[in-house]
C-alpha cells in the first residue's frame, strides 16, 4: 500500500505564539546557511536570539510564512519557513543611462519583492515544500503590487540554485562577492594618507542620492535605513590634508557635492550583532587550538600586530558595511581606510567579523581587505511577476545587465 504524501499547509507565521516560534526555531536550528569556502564540512549557522523576525523586522512591508503538515490526529509540526519583504527602488532613468544627461534624469521606481531565509527542515525535503512557499510568497509579491521577485544564495548551493532557476522561474542575473575580514583583538592603525569625516544622516543622504539614485535597485527610502538604530554611522574617506571634521578644509556635504575631489570613497557600518550572531560548526579539532593560539599571542603582543582569528567556533557578531562607493585613482586606498576603521568600530563593539557585498565592478572593491576562506560568491536571480511592468531598463536585468547592487536593507545580508 502506498503511503499518501502529507499535506502541506502555507499560513502566516504567528509571532505571538509559542509553538510556532519554537516550530521556527527547531527548523533554523536544523538548516545550515551554508559551508565555508573551500569545501570541507565547516558550516554557518544563524542564532536568531530569540527573534525569527530579525531579518526583517526592520523593513517596512515584510511577511514570515511556515509550512506546516500533521504529525498526528491533533499535532503539527513545521516543516519550513520563508522570509520575504517589498520595497521601492530605482528600476532606472527616463534615459538611457549612456549619457550625463541620461544620468542626471529623474529616476524610475517599481517595487520589487526579496525572498530571504528560505529554510526546510531535512526530514521534509524533495517534497515541494520549498516551491509551495516561494509561490505563496510571490503571490504575496503581487498583492503587494511587486513587479519582480528576486532572491540571493551561494553559487555552490545546488538545491538552492536548482529551485529557484530549475522549478521557479527565476534567471540568474548577477554574481556579487560576499567579503569577510576577522576582527583582530589589536587595533588597526589609521591611515595618515586619508581623512575621515563622519557624516551626519541627513548628509550621508545627500551624497548617497547623488552617487547612486539612478543606479538600480538604490532604495527609495534611504533615509530609513540611515535612520535605523543599528546603522551605527557613515564615513567619507579624503585624501589626508584635504579635510578634516573640524578644520577649514570640511565645508560640508553641499560643498562636496559641488566640487567633489579626484578621489574619494564612502560606506556606511550596520550592527548586525543586535539582529543574529553567526557560528561556523564542523571545524576540526587542530584548527580551533591554532586559531586560539593567534589569539593568545596577539592578546599577549598586540603591539606585533600579528593576524589573529576570533573565535568563530562559538555564536559572534558581525558589522556589515553597506553603501560602498567611491571614485579616483585613490578610491581602492581610501576605501581600505574606511575597512580599518569599520574593523577598530567592530572591534570595540565585541565582533568577530566585518563583511561588504560586492560587485565585480565596482571601482573601490580592489581597496577592501578580506580573507577568502570566510567569503563566499553569491548568485542573485530574478523573476519578472508583472506582464504590464513600468518602463525603465530593469526589464533587461533577467538577461545579465545592471551594476551592482550599492545599498540595500543591511538586515537581509548573508541571506540565502
Amino acid at each position: 500500500m502506498v503511503e499518501a504524501p502529507a499535506v502541506v499547509v502555507v499560513r502566516a507565521y504567528d509571532d505571538d505564539d509559542a509553538r510556532d516560534r519554537a516550530g521556527v526555531e527547531e527548523v533554523e536550528r536544523a538548516c545550515e546557511v551554508g559551508c565555508m569556502s573551500g569545501g570541507g564540512k565547516m558550516c554557518l549557522f544563524t542564532d536568531l536570539l530569540g527573534d525569527p523576525l530579525c531579518r526583517i523586522r526592520h523593513s517596512p512591508d515584510s511577511l514570515m510564512l511556515v509550512a506546516e503538515t500533521a504529525t498526528g490526529p491533533n499535532s503539527t509540526e513545521i516543516a519550513g519557513l520563508v522570509r520575504g519583504c517589498v520595497k521601492t527602488v530605482v528600476s532606472g532613468t527616463a534615459g538611457t543611462g549612456t549619457t550625463q544627461q541620461a544620468k542626471d534624469d529623474d529616476p524610475i521606481y517599481t517595487k520589487v519583492g526579496y525572498i530571504l531565509g528560505l529554510r526546510v527542515s531535512p526530514s521534509h525535503r524533495r517534497k515541494g515544500v520549498g516551491k509551495k512557499l516561494v509561490d505563496r510568497m510571490e503571490e504575496w509579491f503581487r498583492q503587494r503590487g511587486a513587479e519582480y521577485s528576486y532572491m540571493a544564495t551561494e553559487q555552490d548551493n545546488e538545491p538552492s540554485v536548482r529551485l529557484f532557476t530549475g522549478r521557479c522561474g527565476y534567471a540568474k542575473f548577477r554574481t556579487p562577492s560576499v567579503l569577510v575580514h576577522p576582527v583582530f583583538r589589536h587595533a588597526l592603525k589609521p591611515s595618515r594618507r586619508a581623512a575621515i569625516v563622519r557624516l551626519e544622516r541627513r548628509e550621508a543622504e545627500l551624497l548617497y542620492r547623488w552617487h547612486f539614485a539612478n543606479v538600480e535597485f538604490f532604495p527609495a527610502d534611504t533615509d530609513a535605513v540611515l535612520s535605523n538604530d543599528l546603522s551605527l554611522g557613515t564615513f567619507l574617506a579624503l585624501p589626508s590634508g584635504s579635510s578634516s571634521r573640524t578644520g577649514p578644509g570640511w565645508e560640508g556635504v553641499e560643498a562636496f557635492l559641488a566640487a567633489p575631489p579626484p578621489s574619494w570613497a564612502v560606506l556606511s557600518v550596520w550592527n548586525c550583532m543586535d539582529a543574529f550572531r553567526l557560528e561556523v560548526r564542523g571545524a576540526p579539532r587542530l584548527m580551533r587550538a591554532a586559531a586560539g593560539v593567534t589569539r593568545l599571542v596577539d592578546r599577549a603582543a598586540p603591539w606585533l600586530g600579528i593576524p589573529s582569528i576570533p573565535n568563530l567556533f562559538a555564536p559572534f557578531g558581525l558589522y556589515f558595511l553597506y553603501g560602498l562607493g567611491g571614485a579616483g585613482p585613490d578610491g581602492p586606498r581610501l576605501a581600505r581606510a574606511l575597512c580599518r576603521k569599520a574593523h577598530n568600530m567592530a572591534r570595540d563593539g565585541g565582533c568577530g567579523v566585518v563583511a561588504t557585498e560586492v560587485g565585480a565592478c565596482e571601482p573601490v572593491r580592489a581597496g577592501v581587505p578580506h580573507w577568502a576562506r570566510l567569503g563566499a560568491e553569491d548568485l542573485w536571480c530574478i523573476k519578472r511577476l508583472a506582464d504590464d511592468y513600468s518602463t525603465g531598463p530593469l526589464w533587461r536585468l533577467d538577461q545579465g545587465a545592471g551594476q551592482a547592487l550599492h545599498i540595500h536593507r543591511p538586515e537581509g545580508v548573508l541571506g540565502s
